[in-house]
């Protein structure tokens, strides 16, 4: 989902294994210059030599994570076992869970005796790679991109944003990136996450037609609360309803999707940063806008009613998924409603059982698309060669695999042909007779979990042009970009959405600096007030704060990236 272009320099051979050797010997702690050590003896190998299968078996060290309860051993994987018959390389895997790998990568970074030659999904954001640019940590890969991977090279030549989004201010890239495109600009799948979903058996069973307004959405809530026996009848729940159920502060699980209908209509897209774009192509802070302290102060009133859920504030995702799973939710809010609740694909796809909610107006009636949506999908940080890697050529040149169409599809989503009880894929081919990766059906499977026990992720590319000739759409692709276009993109009035750019070094860590104390004071507003209510006093206070964390410096730097983007 991010945005670069790339000119890079060219440095000899000698010169870069001069300072490889040097930055080895001080042990990868920083030379200061920006990260410039290429790499071991592998900048001069011969392309023709490392045509895969290698005549020789080779070994290759990588680190990456894998989801809980899911194979733990990479090797084990039916990917990764056909990638080292198919290239003769073997690697030698070291793994975190994938919840423990925040607090344990930077410790892995830091440790540059026991280094791989690359991080699988290293996830970097921009003051990581930046970070361990500068130590030395990691390699810039340009010049082994336009040498060893022609399958990289081939994406960046149909796409060439996405280049322009891997490349730092001086040319240089310093991760490969993960690009999943499924739509575009407006009907982009990302440009919505936090998606609301409402129980439409709940409102068949009531006699209720679909809301529009928020007052109209207000006393749906309330007939959910005030019904709540007859549901628990009808439909065998055990447990107390929820009218509406959200995780506050949680990325696609926030309910602030439900404010874009206040004041000026930006709600609060983007809950990272808490950022828009106006049709001025002005930075603004949506917590300084009217629509916000709006917004805000009517789902305080839904909460005096005991229509959100009380543990709204404090649940863990198991948590949340676990009462969904029990049928407990009028609303919930996530990227796809079927990792909350127990709802067929049949049924998603038909309209049945769980739809999205459309746009609520209140004074106006808009949907704000995410930031850096419009381009799709993208990890600018997914895999990086590190200083370690003795022959980064040959690295490179097995990560480029994962770019391969055929592969890359498989390394996002699952396989085909394994002996188990699903697949994701079935091997088809296309209307020319190319063998094509089918989606297999997966009935109420989780959608998640399957692709769990599958997939590798790490870099790779989808473009939409490999659809129904490489790859089928995703069934829940599929009716997500269905829900998109159809329900979200007629009242998606915004003109821009920030873009995906990439920072310099000391305004990456300016915005980072920033943006702890700038996000941190929002959400525990937000939170606080939901929860609690405010006053105007509090409201004047928040400004105040918000002035004296700096948050003009903090626009002033995303408006600043804004204007070149567009100028």
């Amino acid at each position: 989902m991010r945005k670069r272009n790339l000119t890079f320099r060219k440095v000899t051979a000698a010169v870069l294994t001069l300072v490889m050797v040097c930055a080895m010997l001080a042990g990868c702690g920083g030379s200061g210059d920006g990260g410039a050590a290429a790499g071991g003896s592998g900048t001069d190998v011969d392309p023709a030599t490392l045509a895969f299968p290698l005549a020789e078996k080779a070994e290759l060290s990588g680190l990456t994570n894998y989801p809980v309860g899911s194979e733990s051993e990479p090797n084990n994987r039916t990917i990764f076992k056909r990638l080292e018959e198919q290239t003769n390389v073997h690697i030698n895997w070291k793994t975190i869970q994938g919840d423990q790998w925040g607090d344990k990568i930077s410790l892995e970074m830091a440790n540059t005796k026991t280094l791989p030659d690359f991080v699988f999904n290293a996830g970097f954001g921009d003051t990581d790679l930046l970070k361990y640019a500068k130590q030395g940590v990691i390699i810039h890969v340009e010049e082994y991109i336009d040498k060893y991977m022609p399958n990289l090279q081939k994406v960046f030549e149909q796409a060439p944003e996405y280049r322009t989004m891997c490349t730092d201010a001086d040319g240089h890239i310093w991760a490969l990136p993960w690009i999943e495109q499924l739509g575009s600009e407006k009907t982009a799948i990302q440009t919505v996450g936090n998606m609301s979903f409402i129980n439409k058996n709940w409102l068949d069973f009531l006699g209720l037609e679909m809301p529009t307004t928020v007052d109209e959405f207000e006393q749906v809530l309330i007939a959910f609360r005030d019904h709540a026996a007859e549901l628990k009848a009808e439909f065998n729940i055990d447990g107390d309803i929820i009218p509406m159920a959200c995780i506050m502060n949680d990325g696609d699980q926030d309910p602030c999707i439900l404010i874009n209908g206040f004041g000026e209509g930006y709600g609060d897209p983007d809950r990272g940063r808490h950022i828009a774009v106006t049709d001025d192509k002005k930075v603004i802070c949506v917590a300084n806008t009217e629509g916000f302290k709006k917004g805000i102060a009517w789902l305080h009133k839904l909460n005096e009613e005991g229509l959100i859920d009380p543990e709204a504030f404090t649940q863990e995702w198991s948590t949340y998924v676990a009462k969904g799973k029990s049928g407990r939710y009028g609303v919930c809010f996530s990227w796809d409603v079927a990792n909350i609740a127990q709802v067929s694909m049949d049924d998603l796809i038909a309209g049945k059982s769980w739809v999205p909610l459309p746009a609520l107006t209140a004074d106006v009636r808009n949907i704000t698309p995410q930031n850096g949506s419009f381009t799709s999908g993208f990890d600018r940080g997914r895999c990086v060669v590190t200083a370690a890697a003795k022959n980064p050529a040959l690295v490179c040149a097995w990560l480029d695999q994962m770019y391969d169409p055929f592969q890359s599809p498989q390394n996002n989503w699952g396989t085909y042909g394994e002996d188990d009880d699903f697949d994701i894929f079935e091997l088809g081919e296309n209307d020319k007779g190319e063998k094509m990766l089918k989606h297999a059906w997966l009935g109420d499977a989780s959608p998640v979990e399957v692709r769990e026990a599958e997939c590798v992720g790490g870099p790779l590319a989808i473009l939409d042009s490999y659809y129904d000739v490489y790859v089928t759409c995703p069934d829940d692709a599929q009716y997500r970009l269905d829900w998109i276009k159809n329900v979200y993109t007629p009242d998606m009035n915004t003109k821009y959405v920030f873009p995906n750019v990439f920072m310099t070094t000391d305004d990456t860590k300016t915005i980072s600096d920033l943006q702890a104390d700038i996000t941190k004071r929002i959400n525990t507003a937000k939170s606080d007030w939901v929860m609690n209510g405010f006053t105007d006093a509090d409201w004047d206070q928040l400004q105040k704060d918000l002035e004296a964390y700096r948050l003009g410096d903090y626009l002033a730097i995303f408006q600043k990236y804004l204007d070149a983007y567009y100028s």
